[in-house]
């Protein structure tokens, strides 16, 4: 059999992830073509892991590279567009945290996959995590009896891409960026168990002036059981990547780092090349992280999307869920903006998820 043919939008950091993770660990999978906003950042990319094509036209590189699964890496803003035209030329599609920008778009997203006959990939990694996974699969042989309250937390200095900060780009900050993926998280965890409310708290304390989007957020959300899930995410946060993981139950608790869990505590006076994500310096004491790609569960993830388009299986996560975390979030901007909870379902008539905060 054939390798599936993939192109990828995007060139940034995310994207690179991507790239080592179908070259090293999808040996079924090939790409194709590689697109950028910036062309000389394209061919550059393409170059560097010899990709045959690269654009700057995305447009043009889905309808000329051949490919039949289109990975999305690209701005919030550009998700809904890029995937529906994808669908609508017949290609398949996996799409990078967040969905998109609205329930509008989640909506027509999700409508046009299904009537082109197209599968939509909602890429959230934490359900791949190695790690996380081994404490899923822990929890569902019992181990700590019945959960009652769920903590997810990432954290770091703020992202790569400057486009992240503006938000006509991203719709949103750190919650945006990182709190779908406890959301997400919490969902897996809970077997996609319905929330019925949300609290949020944010500020923007670190990246004043460089953006109006929040860079500290905590959100509690309530689900239809009564299970607590507690998302606590930072753009402001020192010393490189946080990502960990807690679970409470009447009968036990697990708890599980993804970053300084699995590195090498390292000293060093003069320092070294790359320690781990957002970390900085590598003076003085650093964690000096191993197999960064696959910890965080990426070739899980594509190799999963990669088998379910060659084998017509169902993905774990669809567009589905993420128009289900989008709605999350959204309620979690707009709690932040009244102080109050927010009850769903909750539908709100806004282009971007940080409107609800910052819009009187």
């Amino acid at each position: 059999m054939s390798k599936t043919k993939v192109l990828l939008l995007g060139a940034g950091f995310i994207a690179d992830i991507h790239i080592e993770s179908y070259k090293r660990f999808v040996p079924e999978a090939v790409l194709v073509g590689i697109y950028s906003r910036t062309e000389q950042r394209a061919m550059e990319t393409a170059r560097h892991h010899g990709i045959e094509k690269y654009y700057s036209d995305w447009k043009k590189a889905i309808l000329d590279s051949d490919c039949e699964v289109v990975d999305i890496c690209l701005p919030n803003f550009l998700h809904c567009q890029a995937a529906c035209f994808a669908a609508e030329h017949g290609k398949h599609v996996i799409i990078e945290k967040p969905l998109c920008l609205n329930m509008d778009e989640a909506d027509l997203m999700i409508e046009t996959c299904r009537k082109y006959g197209r599968k939509l990939m909602y890429a959230e990694e934490l359900c791949f995590a190695p790690k996380y996974e081994r404490v899923r699969k822990t929890i569902k042989e019992g181990a700590v009896g019945k959960i009652f309250q769920l903590r997810q937390c990432e954290k770091h200095s703020g992202p790569h891409s400057a486009w992240f900060y503006d938000i006509e780009q991203s719709g949103g900050g750190a919650l945006m960026d990182m709190g779908c993926h406890a959301f997400g998280w919490f969902r897996w965890m809970l077997d996609r168990a319905k929330v019925t409310s949300v609290y949020a708290t944010m500020r923007t304390l670190y990246h004043i002036g460089r953006t109006k989007a929040e860079d500290n957020s905590v959100a509690i959300a309530e689900f239809e059981d009564g299970t607590i899930g507690i998302a606590e995410n930072s753009w402001a946060k020192q010393g490189g990547m946080d990502d960990r993981i807690e679970v409470y139950g009447n009968e036990g608790v697990v708890y599980a780092d993804l970053f300084t869990g699995n590195s090498a505590l390292t000293y060093s006076q003069k320092g070294y090349g790359y320690a781990m994500e957002k970390a900085g310096s590598t003076q003085g004491w650093s964690f000096t992280i191993f197999e960064e790609a696959f910890n965080q569960g990426y070739p899980h993830e594509l190799a999963h999307f990669i088998d379910c388009v060659r084998n017509d299986k169902q993905p774990v996560s669809t567009g589905e869920d993420g128009r289900a975390v989008l709605e999350i979030m959204l309620a979690a901007y707009q709690s932040a903006k009244t102080g109050a909870k927010v009850k769903l379902p909750f539908r709100p008539n806004v282009k971007k998820p940080i409107d609800l905060w910052l819009n009187d």
